[in-house]
């Protein structure tokens, strides 16, 4: 028997740079609930506005979901690729929470909201403090519920390149759970145990088919070298971490999860190598590509 679908995701934007109007955020909700909360904040207006005319987003309007639909902000970490649309979007936004950990409000607190580069809506940093936005200090692995909503949140530290983190988030809605990864390296190449760490506290949801879905970037096709990643992830490095976890999660359990693949750059044909370079594996998992305003249930 066919289990009935949880969450609702809108990919607001889902690329891994350059166009401005399509960059990492995802809004996530329980299906047949009010309330969205959003996964990073690369793209904001443009996501929702294109989400509205593909009537993905019906009866409603930009300033209506930013204002009222999105309850709060998981940012992943503060590059602007991920965070441009809260910063930009926030004069008109309303009051909600934004969680992350330390070294991504610190970012926040001292680089963006600052009076400098932008008016300060936090509650914390350079005066005088708007309080807009209440920063959410969160810590590893460490659950904490995501307010306006009915779901919880437990952050993962990833490592995103040399002396850089970045988070995933682990999203809770009664026994149901959904993995999203920020930019993240694999392992072999970040000499870390970061991911390993993360496939090993998820595995259980896993073999009890409570995780519904990973959202995991791959960046760059296998030709980029692998001294020239920055950080990300290629097909051939994604699939040896999924051979970790499948190594955690043993038998078919693996296979029922979607694996949502997110922050590919935009360069000419590399969605469609991605793609193929992915299907090339033995475990016969479930690889989607994101798009733009494309709804995702699971």
């Amino acid at each position: 028997m066919a289990q009935s679908k949880v969450f609702k995701v809108i990919p607001l934007g889902v690329e891994g740079g350059l166009n401005e109007s399509n960059l990492s955020a995802y809004l996530l909700g329980v299906k047949g609930q009010p309330g969205y909360i959003a996964l990073d904040a690369g793209t904001i207006y443009s996501g929702i506005e294109k989400a509205i005319q593909t009537k993905v987003l019906q009866n409603t309007s930009v300033s209506a979901v930013l204002q009222d639909s999105i309850k709060g902000y998981c940012i992943s970490h503060a590059h602007l690729d991920h965070v441009a649309g809260l910063i930009i979007n926030s004069p008109n936004d309303s009051k909600k929470n934004i969680y992350a950990m330390p070294y991504c409000l610190q970012v926040l607190e001292n680089n963006y909201f600052t009076w400098q580069s932008w008016a300060n809506f936090g509650d914390a940093g350079s005066p005088p403090l708007l309080n807009k936005y209440h920063y959410v200090s969160l810590q590893a692995q460490q659950e904490v519920a995501l307010a306006g909503t009915n779901m919880f949140v437990t952050p993962f530290v990833l490592s995103h390149g040399s002396n850089y983190q970045s988070t995933a988030f682990l999203v809770r809605y009664s026994n149901n759970y959904v993995l999203y990864l920020g930019d993240t390296g694999a392992d072999t190449i970040e000499h870390s145990s970061h991911l390993k760490e993360l496939w090993q506290s998820v595995a259980p949801l896993v073999k009890k088919q409570q995780l519904k879905a990973i959202f995991i970037e791959v960046s760059y096709s296998n030709k980029q070298p692998e001294t020239q990643l920055f950080g990300h992830l290629t097909p051939k490095l994604l699939l040896q971490e999924m051979q970790v976890l499948h190594g955690f999660t043993g038998n078919d359990a693996l296979k029922k999860v979607k694996i949502i693949v997110t922050h590919i750059k935009p360069e000419k044909n590399v969605a469609t190598i991605i793609q193929k370079e992915l299907m090339q594996n033995n475990m016969q998992l479930q690889f989607q590509l994101a798009q733009q305003a494309k709804p995702i249930y699971f």
